[in-house]
């Protein structure tokens, strides 16, 4: 045990918690720039085994806050390559890598699978997916997100609230690491605590840190936060579905430009956010399934239907034309 020797003898920690990291399955959904550090001290830990699912290849405008890549990593498969770098790390830990983006129909056994999930996703829609499942399935769920100099990270489910329960509502623009860009130490400082509290959860170190949330601002070093233990779950909500659960009588629509890169969308009726302001804008079916690149315009266009429409309203985040992946 000389390898987790200094941690076993931290008195809230002990032989009982080093075992039971050792127990433990995560799932890890991205393996970008959260993921690199909070995967080096889960598997320096000694997490006996993780799941790392990321369809995505590095690319150079990574490398300055995804640390676990080099320069001869670029084009290929994050998962796999993390996962690699991981193995001379800690042999002890058994990783493996799932070459393909995480999504309403894989989540489900993916999360029931593990005893806790860690979000690093830099995805709204799959951060959303993974609490919804996390919640039904009383799987704790450590999310994270960092844009531009401000990001948070919080312990949800698992007997605790969901993301859903702090953040029901999306702001009318979100930013993302491409537009606004982000300080690669604020990623790993953000990164760093999603591993915290997943060690503490895990060893069960108290307090707990699942109905939590930590803030940070970058620019004058500012940290914030609060708990959320007794926060109501909102009454309704806009599920994310994936392409394949489409249905023949949903009324289908895609909200991007005719020109916008990404997956196709057959027989889909092309619609604006804006579209959905008018009353007469009805669904044509059962259920109204609005699809966008990311998911926000399907967010802002649904809460329009919703305020004129009360059936049955499904999202979907198409995202970009996925790489081919050697596997």
């Amino acid at each position: 045990m000389t390898r987790y020797a200094r941690q076993i003898a931290l008195p809230e920690f002990g032989a009982g918690g080093q075992a039971r990291l050792g127990a433990a399955h995560v799932l890890v959904v991205g393996a970008g720039g959260l993921a690199a550090p909070a995967l080096q001290y889960l598997v320096g830990a000694g997490v006996g085994r993780i799941t790392l699912m990321d369809g995505d290849r590095v690319s150079l405008s990574n490398l300055h806050r995804q640390t676990l890549f080099r320069m001869e990593d670029i084009g290929l498969p994050k998962a796999r390559i993390a996962a690699v770098h991981m193995a001379t790390l800690n042999p002890e830990c058994e990783i493996s890598a799932v070459l393909e983006p995480l999504d309403p129909i894989n989540a489900p056994d993916h999360v029931a699978a593990a005893d806790l999930v860690l979000d690093c996703a830099d995805s709204f829609a799959a951060s959303y997916v993974l609490s919804d499942i996390c919640l039904e399935q009383s799987t704790p769920l450590i999310s994270a997100s960092v844009v531009g100099t401000s990001g948070y990270c919080g312990g949800f489910c698992g007997g605790a609230p969901s993301l859903r329960a702090i953040f029901p509502d999306l702001p009318d623009r979100l930013g993302s690491c491409d537009a606004d860009g982000v300080l690669g130490p604020a990623v790993g400082l953000i990164g760093s605590l999603q591993a915290q509290m997943a060690i503490a959860v895990l060893a069960r170190i108290e307090p707990q840190p699942l109905g939590q949330l930590v803030s940070f601002e970058a620019i004058g070093h500012r940290f914030g936060g609060f708990r959320f233990d007794g926060a109501p779950e909102p009454e309704s909500g806009f599920e994310f579905i994936a392409p394949a659960q489409i249905l023949p009588d949903d009324w289908l629509v895609d909200l991007r430009a005719e020109d916008e890169s990404g997956p196709a969308l057959p027989d889909a009726a092309r619609r604006t956010v804006t579209d959905f302001d008018d009353p007469d804008t009805t669904p044509q079916g059962p259920r109204a399934v609005l699809a966008c690149r990311s998911g926000l315009r399907s967010w802002q266009a649904a809460t329009r239907l919703r305020g004129h429409w009360g059936g049955e309203i499904a999202l979907i985040a198409l995202g970009d034309v996925q790489q081919e992946t050697d596997r």
